[in-house]
């Protein structure tokens, strides 16, 4: 930083040892490894979130061949003018993990707030 932007402002406060180990922690688990950028980003913003949804992983894998199977009916559909009982059981099914999948992300985003 130069000129106006340079930090040349200090800012002090106290706090207990646990107070201490608990910023330390919360820095720490936001992926921040200055405890002074932590808590400047905690002032200046209000919270650090750090999502890590692996269920948004899946989700997006299920969307993938959910849309890839759906495709390869359409084709299908459109060439023999007919849908088979099992193509509809397998696209309700992939339907069934995705809105589980959605499920377990709302809940977990739900948690944070």
């Amino acid at each position: 930083m130069s000129g106006k932007n340079r930090r040349d402002k200090t800012v002090l406060f106290r706090v207990s040892p646990e107070e201490y180990d608990l910023m330390q922690q919360k820095a720490e688990l936001s992926g921040i490894v200055s405890l002074s950028a932590y808590i400047r980003k905690m002032a200046i913003d209000g919270y650090v979130i750090k999502l890590e949804l692996p269920e948004l992983r899946e989700m997006i894998s299920l969307l993938r061949r959910s849309s890839n199977n759906l495709n390869q009916v359409a084709r299908r559909v459109n060439s023999t003018s007919r849908i088979y009982a099992e193509d509809m059981e397998d696209m309700l099914r992939q339907q069934q993990e995705l809105w589980q999948c959605a499920n377990a992300i709302l809940q977990k985003l739900a948690a944070i707030a």
